[in-house]
């Protein structure tokens, strides 16, 4: 069979499969100051708000405008900009063969895909983000790649990039092929790709895709019984890989993001090398996610004998660097938008976004959401057609997404989300045992107690005008969002004006506030700073 180059920098666009010789210099970036910048960054104590989106549907231009990543550009970084995104992670963009798999089956691992133009395109794209404040991750499939017979499968007319054993070499489950990790070429060839991104296209990160499939020889594998030398499923070579990977990414490319998308219960995959960690900086929380739709999905009626769903992930909130993911996995293969997810009544469910985007944002952990979530999305992601942009001309949809660029303008500029995401210090229940009310309060802490946000959602329809909350601190409290907002399309259930506290000891707390909680809603409050001549102003 002829066979594209495994390095080739560039290929002809699909479906033909030639590689093609292209120089990669002469591109001029101007992002130095991005770059100095994001080398002297601690990723933990700062906001991390990242947009995924692929690149094929998040919009198509006019017909007189080429899909190109030059053009793409111009629509996407203004829109991710105006919504108070900090990062755009991009679905896999290395030469694919077939658009139906998003780019996670790859024949070309250096080659940037055809598609959308040139490598000079792609780093144009990548300067563009960086000049207006955004940084670029990318998904990387380091797992296993397509069995088109171009590509790496069966190389050499035998097993070379995978096991020569059937059985580890086969991924049935998505039908392809995995990396053989105790070859040390394959090693080499892998860890070189990850550099390779950084140091030419000046990404920022890597979302490692399918890392579970990595760790354990028989995932995925429910029929079959594989095990190591030890009698365990540990894969030790993969392992060994990560750890190599990681150790050398953070040593050459210091702030550099390195993002496992791992669904079990592996132990310290943020944890350092040293410490016996994978060596990850973030993990997607997984768990949060599968909780918090399940709950969400339940009609509220049920909702109060399912807490546990709610309160779980704080128990284990930081045993890890976690990023909250609704990211494209949930909103396709019948398993419905995120809108369309929410039971209830049209007002209903578009109440229930509200109420799991705050939350979202309020709960501890980096935040995520994909493409289409944040104008309300009725219908599944569709890799072949663009987002459905003329839902903004219907009033609820132009107040989700409204909704969300506050929110996240919020998220940026409140360092109680921030500042100790990381511990425990940074969180605190005030109260999560109603489940007769469904209701559930906590504060988000920042180093001084000026920056502290009290949290109060509600998933239920009832409205509670006077609900007592405890505080710590006397003084007066402000509302800084309420997702029941008339602006988003709520039913006006706020609290307008300050908001005074009272010396009743409330749940093991001095002080307590009384508050209207609305339905189906979300209430942020913080208290109000005195100044020296006896003026008082929210600190927001």
């Amino acid at each position: 069979h002829l066979k594209s180059d495994p390095y080739a920098f560039w290929s002809e666009e699909r479906p033909q499969t030639a590689s093609v010789v292209w120089g990669l210099g002469g591109f001029q970036w101007s992002d130095k100051k991005w770059m100095t910048k994001r080398r002297r960054r601690s990723v933990v104590n700062q906001a991390m708000n990242i947009y995924e989106l692929h690149l094929g549907s998040w919009m198509h231009l006019d017909k007189e405008k080429e899909m190109t990543y030059e053009n793409l550009v111009a629509e996407i970084v203004d829109y991710v900009v105006s919504m108070g995104f900090s990062h755009i992670e991009l679905l896999p963009i290395g030469e694919h063969p077939f658009d139906g798999s998003w780019g996670y089956q790859q024949t070309g691992y250096y080659s940037v895909t055809s598609r959308f133009g040139t490598p000079e395109g792609f780093k144009y794209f990548v300067n563009a983000c960086h000049k207006q404040g955004i940084g670029v991750i990318l998904d990387w499939v380091p797992c296993h790649f397509c069995r088109d017979q171009n590509g790496l499968r069966a190389f050499d007319g035998a097993p070379l990039f995978e096991s020569t054993y059937t059985n580890l070499a086969d991924n049935d489950q998505w039908g392809t092929t995995n990396f053989d990790y105790s070859k040390s070429e394959v090693r080499s060839f892998l860890i070189s790709n990850a550099h390779y991104w950084f140091d030419q296209f000046h990404i920022d990160g890597l979302r490692v895709d399918a890392v579970a499939f990595m760790l354990y020889l028989d995932y995925g594998k429910e029929h079959l019984s594989l095990v190591n030398e030890e009698g365990t499923n540990v894969n030790h070579h993969a392992v060994s890989f990560l750890r190599e990977l990681n150790q050398s990414i953070f040593k050459k490319w210091p702030g550099a993001l390195m993002i496992a998308e791992e669904s079990t219960d592996w132990p310290l995959v943020t944890a350092p090398v040293h410490d016996g960690g994978l060596g990850f900086n973030y993990k997607w929380n997984m768990g949060w996610m599968n909780d918090m739709l399940t709950y969400m999905e339940k009609d509220p009626i049920h909702r109060k004998h399912h807490l546990n769903l709610l309160t779980f992930s704080l128990t284990y909130a930081f045993s890890e660097n976690f990023i909250l993911p609704l990211s494209h996995d949930e909103v396709v293969h019948g398993k419905k938008s995120l809108l369309n997810k929410m039971p209830g009544d049209y007002w209903q469910k578009f109440a229930n976004l509200r109420l799991l985007l705050a939350y979202m944002v309020a709960h501890p952990g980096k935040k995520l959401i994909f493409m289409g979530g944040e104008i309300g999305q009725f219908i599944e992601w569709d890799y072949q057609r663009e987002l459905d942009w003329f839902l903004l001309d219907y009033e609820k949809h132009e107040q989700i997404q409204s909704f969300t660029r506050r929110l996240n303008d919020l998220y940026g500029k409140e360092t109680a989300f921030t500042a100790l995401d990381h511990t425990y210090d940074g969180f605190e229940w005030i109260d999560f045992n109603h489940p007769d009310k469904t209701v559930i309060s906590f504060m988000r802490k920042g180093h001084d107690s000026k920056e502290d946000v009290i949290v109060v959602a509600n998933f239920t329809p009832t409205v509670y005008e006077t609900y007592r909350i405890g505080v710590k601190e006397e003084g007066i409290y402000e509302e800084i969002l309420n997702s029941d907002a008339g602006e988003f399309g709520g039913s006006g259930v706020t609290n307008a004006g300050p908001i005074q506290s009272e010396s009743k000891p409330w749940h093991m707390r001095n002080h307590s506030v009384e508050i209207r909680i609305p339905p189906l809603g979300v209430v942020f409050l913080k208290r109000t700073i005195k100044r020296d001549k006896g003026e008082k102003q929210c600190e927001n």
